[in-house]
């Protein structure tokens, strides 16, 4: 899996996710990040993914790949091979700006639609901490 994919799907999530101290979505006062997301503009393999939906429940997915997601002041943790990788997060408008982490330069999203529901038989993949 390349990194970008984990990047472009963690940052799509960011804003609309349970906190690690065991928030539901519910609880979360961030900004909303649930929805369908579309690559804008940023440095990201041709082969990589350009759609990302984030969901609610702290699932993630593009092309065939579902991960887990958190919001953690202005960042986001996406739960990739049993670790979080952590990118910094900003949401203005319809857009969602990722950096830092292993991201080259910034990647920014541009929001699409209400994200799609997760299909009944691909879970919600486990914290890393509790692996």
């Amino acid at each position: 899996m390349n990194r970008w994919f984990t990047v472009v799907a963690g940052a799509m999530l960011v804003a609309y996710v349970p906190t690690l101290q065991g928030q539901t979505p519910a609880q979360n006062q961030g900004p909303a990040v649930s929805g369908t997301w579309e690559l804008e503009k940023g440095k990201v393999k041709a082969e990589g993914p350009k759609t990302v939906v984030i969901r609610p429940d702290s699932s993630a997915s593009w092309g065939k790949e579902t991960v887990r997601w958190r919001l953690r002041s202005d960042q986001i943790m996406i739960a990739l091979g049993g670790e979080w990788e952590v990118y910094s997060l900003r949401v203005r408008g319809q857009r969602l700006t990722l950096s830092g982490g292993d991201l080259p330069e910034p990647i920014t999203l541009r929001r699409v639609g209400p994200p799609t529901p997760r299909p009944a038989n691909i879970p919600v993949p486990p914290d890393p901490d509790v692996l």
